[in-house]
């Protein structure tokens, strides 16, 4: 983990409240791991923030070696506007790679992917570590859900990896209209995966470790919650255990990778 001033390489803009932004970082950063994140920053702001967790995106390469690594946001508050504004070459303050990251199991040939909105940030990570380690022989499928079309991020990034994507969405603009957990329980009923790797808002997540439950499939979830430091300091970002009401996790230290067994939602 380190602390350090990055500086903006790019800031797309992908839907009206969606963005990408590039950061020039090296270090620690090049050692990151699908699952784990960062806490951002300005250096100097009018307004006390705090800092803010994201996902790490996708690391950025060339030739070879770091250049830096990107995040996905959803510009939703006044942290997230501001960062929707940065122009190239403006610098934020990074703190990571934090917590876990999520684990393939040895043997794995076939995992189903589920994401909800900005929930796909560390799973598109975890599908290019995939393809970039030659694993193209593990059998990979995306469930993506969203309220509207515009909130189905990334899904040409998954194509181009030739990972197949079920995009599902509330009003039935893409896809079919249903919950996203709704394929992908039909597909694990007529094509067990040997691993459901999730991330997306708590309602989603909590329905995932139902159906994996039930049909005994091993699971882990990438939890996304508020975090005022990302150290296990503040303890704000607790997440109670599974079958034991009285044990607490903590997001930012035993996760934000958890395996299904560990935790209740």
């Amino acid at each position: 983990m380190i602390q350090t001033v990055a500086t903006v390489l790019h800031n797309t803009q992908l839907a009206s409240c969606y963005g990408r932004i590039g950061l020039a970082c090296k270090g620690a950063f090049a050692l990151a791991k699908p699952g784990q994140f960062v806490m951002l920053g300005f250096p100097e702001t009018i307004h006390p923030l705090i800092r803010r967790p994201f996902s790490i995106h996708r690391l950025l390469t060339a030739n070879g070696s770091l250049r830096g690594i990107e995040l996905l946001y959803k510009t939703v508050g006044t942290a997230t506007r501001r960062l929707s504004r940065l122009a190239v070459g403006e610098p934020v303050s990074l703190l990571g790679p934090l917590g876990s990251a999520f684990v393939l199991p040895a043997g794995a040939g076939r995992i189903y992917l589920a994401a909800g909105g900005v929930g796909i940030a560390p799973l598109l990570f975890f599908a290019e570590h995939l393809a970039g380690n030659q694993l193209r022989a593990i059998e990979c499928r995306l469930f993506l859900g969203g309220r509207s079309r515009e909130d189905l991020l990334c899904a040409e990034d998954f194509d181009k990896l030739g990972i197949a994507v079920v995009p599902t969405t509330d009003d039935g603009s893409c896809g079919d209209q249903c919950r996203v957990t709704t394929p992908l329980e039909d597909a694990i009923r007529l094509a067990p995966p040997d691993l459901v790797l999730a991330c997306g808002p708590r309602e989603m997540l909590a329905c995932v470790l139902g159906i994996v439950r039930q049909h005994g499939i091993a699971c882990q979830v990438s939890i996304e919650t508020m975090m005022a430091c990302g150290m296990g300091a503040c303890l704000g970002c607790a997440v109670k255990g599974h079958r034991d009401e009285t044990r607490f996790l903590h997001a930012c230290m035993d996760g934000p990778v958890f395996d299904a067994d560990e935790i209740e939602l």
